[in-house]
């Protein structure tokens, strides 16, 4: 398990407390697009599907070592669940990661909104204060966001593990991931996307940026818990709370993506660290939206 990943699970046993080792996996569902959970006491969480992780993601062994325990996931502890998130595949890993989620979200049930928290009208990109000097470097594609960049002229790279991903007019921004250490230290700004939990490298992604780097962490695979993350430097998380968990993997277990569920049975929802305050240390508190 990354470091992170175990804090976030560490913080979020220490807030349910006995309560989390009463909780199992009511439901899940490996989709197309997204894992999502519904657990035990109605929370729901979802993690993006990690499909070039399959081997092969065809009917054979190999591909079915893969699967985390089909037909046997009703029932699963959320404990036996989090074991995942340090061993196994990566689709094991996202079901754990989607598990996580549910239990953040238990978490934000139980104790609120965190203390000190008001809200923002930004999204998790127009958050960070990038200004038409800075160079961008994101994570993995960001299509709107590249979009944008292209129009205003905004300097940036995109590194990427698999460049069939990007359009023509996209690749000249493009940069193997093999060249993080290269690209990395440059960035004003530096938006990643939440598969890198999965993957196992956002840990090392974050060591690589310099002091004052403005960090975005994005996608319906972040944890919203924040205090882990803004150790590491995180200003912006843009993650997902799943407000109707049936629906939610009805929709999966049909195919359905994002442009399907949010708006209905989740939310986007963006927490940013504040500025520092004048003559003083950092504050942090967060700032949430739904959108």
């Amino acid at each position: 398990m990354s470091d992170l990943l175990r804090e976030i699970s560490d913080e979020v046993a220490a807030r349910l407390g006995p309560a989390q080792d009463r909780l199992s996996i009511e439901r899940a569902v490996l989709g197309l697009f997204f894992v999502g959970v519904k657990l035990s006491n109605g929370a729901g969480g979802v993690c993006a599907t990690p499909l070039k992780g399959i081997p092969q993601a065809v009917c054979c062994p190999s591909s079915a070592q893969a699967m985390p325990a089909p037909g046997k996931l009703h029932g699963r502890s959320v404990g036996q669940a989090l074991e995942d998130l340090h061993r196994g595949g990566q689709l094991r890993r996202a079901l754990a990661i989607a598990t996580l989620n549910a239990l953040v979200e238990s978490v934000w049930q139980q104790d609120g909104v965190p203390d000190g928290v008001s809200q923002n009208g930004r999204d998790a990109l127009s958050a960070l204060d990038i200004q038409p000097h800075h160079h961008v470097v994101l994570v993995g594609g960001f299509p709107p966001y590249m979009r944008e960049f292209i129009r205003t002229e905004q300097s940036f790279r995109v590194l990427e593990l698999d460049p069939t991903v990007l359009k023509p007019e996209e690749l000249p921004y493009y940069v193997p991931a093999a060249q993080a250490a290269q690209t990395i230290p440059h960035a004003h700004a530096l938006v990643v996307t939440g598969t890198t939990l999965i993957n196992g490298s956002l840990d090392a992604l974050l060591d690589l940026a310099r002091p004052g780097t403005q960090i975005a962490l994005i996608g319906p695979s972040v944890p919203l818990l924040p205090g882990p993350f803004l150790k590491r430097g995180v200003a912006v998380l843009g993650g997902v709370r799943v407000g109707d968990p049936d629906a939610l993997l009805d929709c999966l277990a049909e195919g359905g993506s994002g442009y399907h569920f949010f708006g209905k049975s989740a939310e986007r929802v963006t927490l940013r660290a504040a500025p520092p305050r004048s003559g003083g240390l950092p504050d942090s508190t967060f700032c949430s939206r739904f959108h």
